[in-house]
């Protein structure tokens, strides 16, 4: 269980800090973002976690928004995730957690 809830936290935490990564490489390249190796690179990375929030979300919501769906539902995900690891550790004792 605890490698579970740990595996989900860790792919959490990188899609989250490709999709952060991508959104100020984004500010600082401006309309040359497209053209950036490393904001492709973030963008390949987050691209599976946006086709879920596509599907998850109703039409209406803009391509756009979509990464920012994505990363608040990812949010969600790792608060719940570090939610059971904290409540999985208090339960076999935190020396089996380390």
């Amino acid at each position: 269980m605890l490698l579970f809830v740990s595996a989900v936290k860790l792919v959490a935490e990188i899609a989250l800090l490709a999709l952060f990564g991508q959104w100020v490489l984004g500010l600082l390249a401006g309309k040359q973002k497209n053209q950036n190796l490393f904001y492709q690179v973030l963008q390949q990375v987050g691209l599976p976690f946006v086709k879920v929030a596509r599907f998850l979300t109703p039409r209406l919501v803009l391509e756009r928004h979509l990464p920012l769906v994505a990363f608040l539902l990812l949010a969600f995900i790792w608060l719940a995730a570090t939610w059971a690891k904290i409540n999985h550790c208090l339960k076999i004792g935190v020396a089996l957690c380390q």
